[in-house]
């Protein structure tokens, strides 16, 4: 009977989320701190802008505009922050994003405060387009500069951590802003997030330098044999033109045994199994219920994820997390299958608490197996890979579910995503073997880069 009560805590203690990373890399707790507050900065943003836009012009299609400026501006910038995060320093990548974004915040406060009609609204457009093309360079390099802080194993964690604060501040933070700005106004708004950009912008300039690894020695046989070191950089020992390098990440992207099926499963998952767009369809035609009980459903799925967060220490001492990613997309299909197939309000809320437990476990393996996997002279345009994904494949898993929804109902569009999504992956993980035995802690894996030795690539 004694014995049990140390095997529960060692129990408790394994699933708890892990703060190591915290506690042996000061690097990290700055990059953790400053990635905390900006996230609520940007959260203030996201409702702070529609607003006024829809409050200046009383038009969504302008709201919709801005919207486009801003991801276009950020898709731009991803793919720059992607090759300048293999050229330069990293450090100097994310203070630039930090200090764009403090200047944008401070020029829609300035704005808020005194233009209006034509010019306020000029202000915005010009304002979003900075903070979403230079804004994205700090996104992209912390990604690639965080395996550099910390040991790999510790990767899971790292990634438990920033998921945390990314799902928290997506909750909260609109909430709070929308308050803010009931209480306070635009222009103190945008100066409030404004000031938070600047105080971030002072956290990360205390970061080490963290220059990207040099590119392999030139020489016959230089990253061949689908090494992640393939192209005319290892072989010239010249960098490529902008395009080339962009090209080259990409192609590494596609081909790599464990990145290449990892970012499919991400874009099949964003395709087919992110049902948010349709909640208040789903809400009125199938539940029979107004606002509050949409409120309840966004609500469930960011509970799903903040309970995923802080129960995430198994993942650090999985063997074979690739295996457990492919079953965390399926998980993603079947609670979105469940969701489609709910006609009861508690239902619905458990699929999408499914749903968003198994988003937060694959965002957090996908972190750990991208990062571990990818050589970290690359790693800054793996990332903008990455990040481009998950804005392009969001938009458009919206647009598939919502033409599918006017066709053939929500219930029924949500459910047929979600069965694609868990056959979709099912295949997947069947065609990459590398996929399920990949796992980022690299323990007796050769590192990133290394050729497989014949026999193994035949035997794969």
């Amino acid at each position: 009977m004694s014995a049990r009560g140390p095997r529960l805590r060692r129990a408790v203690g394994r699933a708890a989320i892990d703060l190591t990373p915290l506690k042996v890399s000061r690097p990290f707790r700055n990059v953790f701190a400053a990635r905390t507050l900006s996230v609520f900065g940007l959260g203030f943003a996201l409702v702070a802008l529609p607003l006024q836009v829809y409050g200046l012009t009383g038009s969504s299609a302008m709201v919709a505009l801005v919207n486009a400026v801003n991801g276009a501006s950020v898709l731009g910038g991803t793919l720059v922050a992607g090759v300048l995060a293999d050229r330069r320093p990293r450090r100097g990548l994310i203070v630039t994003g930090r200090l764009a974004a403090t200047a944008a915040f401070t020029g829609l406060a300035l704005g808020a405060l005194w233009l209006d009609g034509t010019a306020a609204l000029a202000a915005i457009v010009l304002c979003a387009a900075v903070n979403g093309f230079l804004g994205t360079f700090s996104q992209v390099a912390l990604q690639a500069a965080v395996p550099g802080l910390l040991p790999r194993d510790r990767l899971p964690a790292a990634g438990a951590l920033l998921a945390l604060t990314g799902k928290l501040g997506s909750v909260v933070a609109p909430a709070a802003g929308g308050a803010l700005i009931a209480l306070l106004g635009y222009p103190l708004v945008y100066g409030i997030t404004a000031a938070a950009s600047a105080v971030t912008t002072l956290m990360v300039a205390r970061l080490p330098a963290m220059a990207p690894e040099p590119a392999p020695a030139t020489g016959v046989g230089a990253g061949t044999g689908g090494a992640p070191g393939g192209g005319a950089e290892a072989v010239s020992g010249t960098a490529p033109s902008p395009l080339g390098a962009i090209a080259e990440g990409l192609r590494f992207a596609v081909r790599d045994r464990v990145v290449g099926p990892i970012l499919l499963l991400g874009f099949v998952q964003l395709l087919f199994a992110t049902p948010y767009v349709l909640i208040p369809e789903l809400t009125d035609r199938v539940l029979g219920g107004g606002e509050q009980t949409a409120g309840l459903l966004y609500s469930a799925s960011a509970a799903g994820a903040v309970a995923a967060s802080l129960t995430s220490g198994w993942t650090a001492h999985l063997r074979r997390a690739g295996a457990v990613l492919a079953a965390a997309v399926a998980l993603c299909g079947a609670a979105a299958a469940g969701l489609g197939a709910s006609t009861a309000l508690a239902a619905a809320v458990a699929a999408l608490v499914a749903l968003g437990f198994a988003e937060i476990i694959e965002e957090i393996l996908r972190f750990a197996l991208l990062q571990s996997h990818t050589p970290d002279r690359l790693r800054g345009r793996v990332n903008s890979v990455w990040t481009a994904q998950n804005t392009v494949g969001g938009s458009l898993g919206g647009v598939v579910l919502g033409a599918l929804a006017a066709a053939v109902g929500p219930g029924a569009a949500v459910l047929a995503g979600g069965a694609a999504t868990a056959v979709l992956t099912a295949a997947i993980a069947g065609i990459f073997p590398g996929l399920r035995r990949a796992h980022p802690a690299g323990a007796g894996a050769p590192p990133p880069g290394t050729p497989p030795e014949p026999e193994k690539e035949k035997a794969a």
